[in-house]
């Protein structure tokens, strides 16, 4: 499959409202299902129909939210380069959107061995950020080392508040929203973010900002509902196993009135999937329009 591709358009705002609930509808049919967000379980189908945990029952009635969400806009066109941060910048669980720091560690160990990724690390990379597969997660995750792995590379990335899950547990690596707005500077800001030596090339840069913009229909949300044209993204999303409630988080690039923003949302406590990421989408808007409000003055 190529990976060539245009970014995601303004034509596609008309079919995001229908994208979202296919995805609340879908998300656990699909092969990322409640605790396979965690990198080391895998829920029985029974499981994955019913939206319960492997080995649990169904919630007779939905859990009381304890909803907390924490935002992060910087203006990739601005002269700050520090974001403007909304809610207490606290550790939250990252779920899936740790897939976009897993490849740029893989890039970089690749980088350091003076080659490009092999047919066989492609074929896992593809799938882990356009359809958030976690079988495909599992094996990068071994690749780079596991959280050790992924904390040498996040040194050279800037980032300093994030720490690699135990084990297999990708899914549980903890990050703030501006390390994740550090993040998302090393992949699409060309300029000082990657100034250093070390740092992902221009070729890993757009490899990465190529398979966000591509992400199947069904993770077409989160950020992007803040975009006015285009925008690239990865979501990650677990119910938790003793509460029942859900993590929902959204990361990514872009574009609107002009300028193109980094936005990072993180949330946790919510009662529902379509809750979280009603309120992570509600979030981005917010946090878009006070960053470029800000921005005016």
């Amino acid at each position: 499959m190529s990976y060539l591709c245009s970014p995601a358009t303004a034509k596609t705002a008309s079919r995001r409202r229908g994208r979202r609930a296919a995805a609340c509808a879908a998300v656990l049919l699909s092969s990322v299902t409640t605790l396979f967000s965690l990198g080391a379980l895998h829920a029985p189908p029974a499981a994955a129909a019913t939206g319960a945990p492997a080995g649990q029952a169904p919630a007779a009635a939905q859990p009381r939210s304890t909803a907390h969400v924490t935002s992060a806009v910087l203006d990739l066109d601005g002269a700050s380069r520090e974001p403007a941060v909304y809610g207490e910048d606290v550790p939250y669980d990252t779920a899936s959107i740790i897939k976009v720091d897993i490849l740029a560690a893989l890039l970089l160990q690749a980088q350091d061995a003076g080659r490009h990724l092999t047919a066989q690390e492609r074929a896992h990379a593809e799938p882990m950020i356009r359809h958030s597969d976690n079988t495909a997660a599992n094996a990068l995750w071994r690749q780079i080392g596991q959280a050790p792995g992924l904390e040498t590379a996040n040194k050279r990335l800037g980032l300093t508040a994030t720490k690699g899950g135990p084990g297999p547990k990708w899914g549980l690596t903890q990050t703030t929203a501006r390390d994740q707005i550090q993040l998302l500077r090393a992949v699409f800001d060309g300029g000082t973010a990657n100034a250093a030596a070390g740092a992902l090339n221009e070729e890993s840069r757009t490899y990465i900002h190529t398979l966000m913009s591509r992400v199947a229909d069904d993770q077409a949300w989160g950020v992007s509902a803040a975009a006015g044209s285009e925008w690239a993204l990865k979501n990650g999303w677990l119910q938790r196993n003793t509460t029942g409630l859900w993590d929902v988080n959204s990361v990514g690039r872009i574009t609107a009135g002009g300028h193109h923003y980094l936005v990072a949302v993180l949330s946790n406590g919510n009662a529902s999937m379509s809750d979280g990421v009603a309120l992570v989408e509600k979030t981005a808007r917010q946090a878009l329009s006070s960053a470029s409000g800000h921005n005016q003055h």
